[in-house]
């Protein structure tokens, strides 16, 4: 019932900006918590951001570069990266739960998108 859709990926020299974007369709409940989960070649996916109609939370490694939004009359949560390092190297994903709380964890989240790439070059 349920569908996301990533865009905004791309590449970017260090110190640079994108702006992801995350469109559901299909059944769309803005009540829900959505989430921003990265992932490196061999490692857990870890969260990035997370927002309800209440607020935001971010990982401890955004340090203040990235800032989560949304638009319910569009359906669509931003991720806005800026002060982008190669080390946030990965593939992106936005997440949908069930719940209305905000969480980090992946395991909490029921529909994905399928990924966009983000690449950071030096």
């Amino acid at each position: 019932q349920v569908q996301l859709q990533e865009s905004g990926g791309g590449s970017v020299q260090s110190g640079g900006s994108l702006r992801l974007s995350c469109t559901t369709s299909g059944f769309t409940d803005s009540s829900r918590a959505m989430g921003w989960f990265r992932q490196f070649p061999g490692k857990e996916r870890e969260g990035v951001a997370t927002i309800n109609d209440y607020g935001t939370e971010y990982a401890d490694f955004v340090k203040g570069r990235f800032t989560i939004s949304k638009d319910n009359g569009k359906n669509t949560v931003f991720l806005q990266m800026n002060s982008l390092a190669p080390d946030d190297t990965a593939m992106y994903w936005c997440g949908q739960r069930l719940d209305k709380v905000r969480s980090l964890r992946g395991r909490d989240y029921v529909y994905w998108g399928r990924g966009t790439q983000v690449t950071v070059s030096s």
